[in-house]
């Protein structure tokens, strides 16, 4: 006989829920023995909870479920999309509107890369949106250097091998040729570590600028660089198919420019 399933949810999914990190960063406060259960030390996140027992990360108690909100962001180039670099570069994370909550980024986009991210508070949506079985499609444009014919693109239409690493079939288009360059507009399911950059020098046409102008029914529009703006529940809700209850509907948060933070 099969034995029953445990009540509530994954203790890292209720971490990443309350929005003090996400899932993954969850899973590494539990290995380093960072969080407690009813005052008891774990060391595995294959532990289900429930609203009666006592959560501590750091020593400090889990505060309850955060509302699930989502953000577009207009990334500019030159910011890394990681809470921390090593090397010391900027991160979209230091460059957010004071008053903003703990959010993380949906994907990456490279520092040479800018355009549409989406940012979440809540670590189950940026999971969701991540599965490689959402396959929403993503868009590029693309500034190139050189003179492509359609036919030079046909490879990535067919999907190309790069270093080893199959990429999956892409759409791409010839919008025009502005000089010694071209731009491309090009849809993606997947996105690899520096993908669309990769496949176009392989058949000979480096990238000097890359823009992501949507995520799936998201779209950058005429959100300037630098500034964010918050998507309505309703839509955060319909889109991903979720049940209304963790969302509060309210009015649409006005757009804001990002304020570089003294370093």
């Amino acid at each position: 006989m099969a034995s029953p399933t445990p009540e509530g949810d994954r203790i890292a999914k209720v971490i990443a829920r309350a929005g003090r990190a996400s899932r993954r960063e969850a899973e590494r406060l539990i290995a380093e023995g960072r969080v407690r259960v009813n005052g008891a030390p774990i060391d595995s996140p294959a532990l289900n909870v429930t609203g009666a027992d006592r959560i501590e990360v750091d020593g400090a108690p889990l505060g309850p479920p955060d509302t699930a909100r989502m953000w577009l962001y207009h990334k500019p180039a030159g910011l890394v999309t990681t809470a921390k670099d090593e090397k010391g570069r900027p991160t979209v994370f230091d460059n957010l509107p004071e008053g903003m909550p703990r959010v993380v980024s949906v994907g990456r986009l490279d520092i040479n890369s800018e355009g549409l991210l989406l940012l979440t508070n809540d670590g189950e949506i940026k999971r969701r949106l991540e599965l490689p079985a959402t396959g929403w499609l993503r868009k590029y444009r693309a500034r190139i250097m050189g003179v492509p014919s359609d036919g030079d693109l046909e490879p990535l239409r067919r999907g190309i091998e790069v270093e080893g690493q199959r990429f999956r079939p892409m759409e791409v288009s010839l919008d025009r040729q502005q000089g010694s360059n071209a731009w491309l507009t090009i849809g993606l399911r997947e996105g690899k570590n520096r993908e669309i950059r990769r496949a176009l020098e392989k058949v000979g046409f480096p990238v000097n600028r890359l823009i992501r102008i949507s995520f799936g029914p998201f779209r950058l529009g005429d959100l300037a660089a630098g500034t964010v703006e918050e998507v309505k529940p309703r839509v955060v809700r319909d889109q991903l198919g979720l049940p209304s209850e963790g969302f509060a509907e309210k009015k649409r948060a006005p757009r804001r420019t990002v304020r570089r933070r003294p370093r």
